[in-house]
């Protein structure tokens, strides 16, 4: 993305209500800069609008697979998205939609902010993230599930791996209560730029490695382990996840009506000891080793 970039492009999905976890998951897919909800002004109307924004406009079979294969995995039917239409519109006009919607969110010990919140005195520890994707600006149940987790269970003389960082929160979080032995990855390019603006942005950037790439043999264990990922990403690398995980292993994006899946693939790699916490229709596994 260029600095002297001054319009961007606009996608608004019409769903129905119960398909706009599916979009916005889409969305973030295909790299949204941003996502927001449009209910059409009425609460009890059955259909909504998913606004996603993107530096550029993407190919209409590439979104229509995605959106497809995210109502696949969410359970619901194609009919689900009853149209998507593209428009262009201005930088200035982005930044104000996404003050307007975007609001500090506590969870558990931290709050997330964005750098324009001025925020009242608490006990709370804050993480300033820019807004660029919904799925790690604190809003998602996947990411307030792991935060939260990190906030009760991470002690800071632990080393500590994020794999799938994104906008690098969970790794902040952790650096945040202390950690300094920080590793963080992303297969996304510009997720790694993003996640290293933001470590410095909240004073954490000498705490945390970031990589470009992902999850392989020659990493080194480490005593936490975070990967909030999706199942079809999770359940391939698992056997990897667990031997690089010295103590805890934390697993989320993972829809609630996928539990039994990945409790299977646990017991196939022997794994008895783990808790399994919800929020809507998400949930996270916290394992001990």
């Amino acid at each position: 993305m260029s600095e002297k970039q001054t319009t961007w492009r606009l996608i608004e999905i019409t769903c129905r209500r119960e398909a706009e976890e599916a979009v916005q998951f889409a969305l973030n897919e295909l790299g949204a800069l941003g996502t927001e909800i449009n209910t059409l002004g009425k609460s009890g109307e059955p259909t909504i609008v998913v606004n996603g924004y993107f530096n550029e406009r993407l190919d209409d079979e590439v979104v229509s697979e995605n959106l497809n294969f995210a109502l696949q995995i969410h359970g619901l039917s194609g009919d689900s998205v009853e149209r998507s239409e593209w428009s262009e519109i201005e930088n200035a006009d982005w930044l104000a939609e996404w003050k307007k919607y975007w609001r500090p969110t506590e969870i558990g010990r931290f709050v997330i902010a964005p750098p324009w919140e001025t925020l009242t005195e608490s006990d709370k520890i804050v993480i300033r993230i820019e807004p660029n994707m919904a799925f790690g600006t604190g809003t998602h149940e996947t990411t307030q599930l792991c935060l939260k987790a990190i906030g009760e269970k991470y002690q800071s003389e632990q080393s500590f791996l994020d794999v799938g960082t994104g906008t690098g929160i969970l790794a902040i979080g952790a650096a945040k209560l202390g950690g300094t032995r920080i590793l963080a990855c992303d297969t996304d390019l510009d997720s790694v730029k993003i996640a290293v603006e933001n470590a410095a942005a909240n004073g954490v950037g000498d705490r945390i490695e970031f990589r470009d790439g992902s999850l392989s043999d020659e990493t080194a264990v480490h005593d936490f382990v975070c990967a909030n990922l999706t199942i079809d990403v999770i359940v391939p690398i698992l056997s990897l996840l667990i031997a690089k995980s010295g103590s805890i292993l934390l697993l989320s994006g993972i829809l609630a009506e996928q539990e039994n899946i990945v409790v299977e693939e646990l017991k196939q790699h022997e794994i008895a000891d783990f808790v399994i916490e919800r929020s809507g229709e998400w949930i996270s596994v916290f394992i001990t080793k």
